[in-house]
């Protein structure tokens, strides 16, 4: 593998490096550039909610923030045969091509910056060496990009996606110009990946279901030549694009200078929105939303609901004027999804992504009585790195002794009892609700926001 200049990121203060070992200075910008962000493999927009926020916190308007749906948002097992409900790397380039087209006219911008995460990096890196990017893409910024695959085995899935071996991927990586790079030339690029916890970028098969079986792909398969490569230190696979170290790299890297804080700045009024989507990505058009207050401490209503919609055919289930620092439940139903009650914490800020996604009960769950998901969208647990606790069980049931693999964690309770309040802790932030029948086709959700 030819090899890529590599930056250890421990801090804000190390990020400064960032400039300097570009491949040319990167400007600062007096009128910030509009950024669009391409989420990953079976993900929606709402990944990006923290990020954005981090964004508007430190200045960049919120009206050049630009954060998008992929419709069937998961690849196909072999790039070249169509498979229902899921995406080629051609659908996903065409896709982004259109957003960043109305981006452009929407802004009036002559460029726009990516940031994706994981496959969404794929997707970047396709649309700008073969979609007519490069012409409008200023930068680019990849965080957990599968850049050389998540395996290179003869023999295996060679025409996936993920494989390092596929044609999509060999002509990615293709050398480019007289210095022979793997990135396409008229572009900044950033890569961010950890040093060695992100689930596909190991050298053995566990996270692809082929324990002890060589992948062929090292922890820095993220990186690439020609760009400026940034390693964050025991970040998981999603973190490196949504972490508060992520951020602060990233904005070092587009405008020159640190961030003034990775906290999220607080607002008076907080106005949230989004939209109600299955698996797909697709609008559950004729389901039902209600929003009520929660006590943060027991899950309990404080109420009637303060918001209730029809979801149409566009999915939107807002706008909705929330109180800073109240907790909410969002109960979602729709046809062929369980009822679904959605716990969060407080909304520091306003967000146009709350995406909110129904679950199924599956045969697994079998005949519990209650089930009670605790889930983590813009991370992994780690139960050598994370303090957490769901329902006073640590680490939580299905999180391994070691690794970062595991995101959501689900509890089945068999026995007949009381609905009472159920907490998910997570290096902080604690979240409490209320269990549901599962009997009756009811579902209760913990989701982190960090």
């Amino acid at each position: 593998m030819q090899s890529r200049r590599t930056i250890l990121a421990l801090g804000l203060a190390s990020t400064a490096m960032l400039t300097a070992c570009a491949t040319a200075p990167t400007p600062s910008y007096s009128e910030r550039p509009p950024i669009v962000f391409m989420h990953g493999n079976g993900d929606s927009a709402a990944l990006w909610q923290t990020t954005i926020w981090r964004f508007e916190s430190n200045g960049w308007p919120r009206d050049r923030l630009f954060a998008v749906d992929q419709p069937n948002p998961v690849a196909r097992d072999d790039d070249a045969v169509a498979q229902p409900g899921r995406s080629s790397t051609t659908d996903s380039a065409v896709f982004l091509k259109a957003e960043v087209d109305k981006v452009l006219k929407a802004t009036g911008a002559s460029k726009v910056v990516l940031i994706g995460n994981s496959r969404g990096g794929n997707t970047i890196r396709n649309y700008v060496q073969n979609g007519g990017g490069a012409a409008v893409v200023s930068h680019v910024v990849l965080g957990g990009n599968p850049a050389h695959g998540i395996w290179a085995v003869k023999g295996f899935r060679e025409n996936n996606e993920f494989s390092g071996l596929s044609g999509f991927m060999t002509q990615l990586n293709a050398p480019k110009g007289a210095n022979g790079e793997e990135v396409t030339p008229g572009v900044k690029w950033l890569t961010l990946r950890s040093d060695n916890n992100d689930k596909y970028a190991q050298p053995d098969g566990v996270w692809i279901g082929a324990p002890g079986r060589p992948t062929n792909i090292g922890f820095d398969g993220p990186a690439l030549k020609g760009a400026t490569n940034v390693v964050l230190p025991r970040a998981d696979h999603r973190e490196t694009s949504f972490s508060p170290a992520a951020f602060a790299a990233t904005w070092q890297f587009l405008t020159g200078t640190a961030p003034r804080s990775t906290e999220v700045a607080a607002e008076t009024n907080v106005v949230l929105s989004g939209r109600a989507i299955g698996a797909e990505n697709l609008s559950l058009n004729g389901g039902q939303l209600s929003v009520y207050a929660v006590d943060p401490a027991t899950g309990v209503r404080q109420g009637d609901a303060v918001h209730t919609k029809n979801i149409g055919a566009d999915g939107r289930w807002g706008p909705f004027s929330a109180r800073g620092g109240t907790a909410y439940e969002f109960v979602l139903s729709a046809a062929g999804y369980a009822t679904t009650h959605i716990y969060r914490s407080p909304f520091p800020r306003s967000s146009s992504v709350v995406n909110l996604r129904p679950e199924r009960l599956t045969p697994a769950d079998g005949s519990a009585n209650v089930v009670v998901v605790f889930t983590r969208p813009r991370g992994y647990f780690d139960a050598e790195r994370d303090t957490m606790r769901f329902d006073g069980q640590s680490p939580p049931a299905g999180v391994p002794p070691k690794g970062s693999g595991v995101s959501s964690s689900r509890l089945r309770i068999a026995a007949s009892e009381q609905q009472r309040a159920v907490t998910g802790e997570f290096n902080g932030e604690r979240i409490t609700g209320l269990t549901w029948p599962a009997v009756k086709e009811h579902v209760t959700v913990l989701e982190l926001t960090y």
